[in-house]
């Protein structure tokens, strides 16, 4: 089977060969537990994580001492609030989050709504963004933490959060941003953001699948959280369990070279993504971009095409890899869950296309998928009355739908 070009880099990273490279001794000849420590194999095993974990702290602006290794950031996010909400249950039990987030944030959030928490959940502008104004207003005196992503993974939209970190700060509220799409594409200081827990994950910055961390602030507040596994009391007794040494090796290997390329990776994918873009507004009318054109990821295009049925697009293009929507809920019929929260139309919503440029993507590649973009969009469109009619001049606003 033909391979389709890879254009969906906010799913996931293939993994750089810099990266696999280092990786590839941990599994055969650095073999030890990280937790042995009568013997070279967990010493030398212990070490490398060690390694890893001071430059996952710098990537973010922290000390390693306040990184958790976890096995991505859906277990990072439901130790993150989850264990929040157990730790500072008795000061209040009431959430602030978003109608936007990541899924792993939204169902978290459902399970701790039946066990007796309160959740507020924002509805983002039309750019998918949050003001630190909307959040302030959401605090009450019981609530516990705000949890508002740094930036979308469909849209790519990049939130305040230095203004929002700055609200939380000044109301006593812990802030945990889920990091997921932003480190490693983009600066990320968790300091400086007046974060107090982030999560992020390997497979979206080069790195392996299956592993990721968790972010807690040590001080300024000291933030503690109740382990969600018991077990071992690996991780400061925060996560349980046989670290995953290869991965994490990988982990740490990929944040130095994100760190080492960041403003080439940055300045690559915006110049791809603007190429793109370019490309296909000059050939197609009612095209429509969905986030806020300002505040992007770099390589991160979410277009909705007007009078085009988005299924039938993904499968007009299927040279291309692309998602018409989240990885997590791409299985799902439902419109972007993120798209209505910014109330897109269901029309727009569905035909709705997320394309993802990163390092290993190069302009022929984009040049193709344009090319194909236009073309699947045309030959659709002339299967489509509706925009047969809006050719032809016709207010659509103005037909009694129910007469037909």
């Amino acid at each position: 089977m033909k391979t389709p070009i890879y254009l969906d880099y906010q799913a996931t990273t293939p993994v750089d060969p810099r990266v696999f490279e280092a990786m590839s001794p941990y599994f055969t000849e650095v073999f030890g537990n990280a937790a042995s420590r009568s013997h070279a194999y967990g010493w030398n095993a212990e070490q490398a994580v060690d390694i890893a974990r001071e430059t996952c702290g710098k990537l973010i602006g922290a000390s390693g001492k306040e990184i958790v290794f976890t096995s991505g950031s859906t277990e990072a996010i439901n130790l993150a609030i989850k264990g929040a909400v157990d730790m500072y249950g008795s000061k209040g039990k009431h959430i602030v989050t978003s109608l936007a987030e990541h899924k792993a944030v939204l169902d978290t959030c459902k399970h701790l709504e039946k066990q007796g928490c309160e959740v507020t959940y924002l509805k983002p502008d039309g750019t998918g963004r949050h003001s630190a104004e909307q959040v302030a207003a959401a605090i009450r005196e019981d609530t516990i933490l705000v949890a508002i992503m740094w930036a979308n993974n469909e849209i790519g939209t990049i939130n305040p959060v230095a203004e929002i970190g700055k609200v939380c700060k000044e109301r006593g509220v812990l802030f945990f941003c889920d990091g997921t799409q932003a480190a490693g594409k983009i600066p990320v200081d968790v300091q400086e953001a007046g974060i107090d827990l982030m999560c992020v994950s390997a497979h979206k910055l080069y790195g392996p699948k299956g592993v990721g961390f968790l972010y807690v602030r040590r001080k300024n507040p000291r933030v503690r959280l109740v382990a969600q596994m018991d077990g071992g009391g690996h991780e400061r007794g925060m996560r349980s369990g046989t670290l995953n040494v290869p991965g994490i090796v990988g982990l740490g290997v990929a944040c130095k070279f994100a760190m080492q390329d960041l403003d080439k990776d940055m300045a690559h994918s915006i110049g791809l993504r603007e190429r793109f873009e370019k490309r296909v507004f000059a050939a197609l009318d009612h095209v429509y971009i969905n986030g806020d054109k300002d505040h992007r990821l770099p390589g991160c295009s979410n277009l909705s095409f007007a009078y085009v049925e988005g299924e039938s697009l993904v499968m007009g293009i299927s040279d291309l890899a692309v998602s018409s929507g989240s990885a997590c809920t791409s299985a799902s019929l439902e419109p972007s869950h993120v798209l209505q929260s910014m109330d897109v139309g269901d029309e727009l919503a569905h035909s709705s296309i997320r394309f993802g440029f990163g390092r290993f993507t190069n302009e022929e590649e984009v040049d193709f998928a344009a090319d194909q973009v236009i073309d699947a969009v045309r030959k659709l469109r002339e299967l489509s009355p509706l925009y047969e009619m809006v050719q032809e001049g016709i207010d659509l606003s103005t037909i009694d739908w129910a007469g037909h």
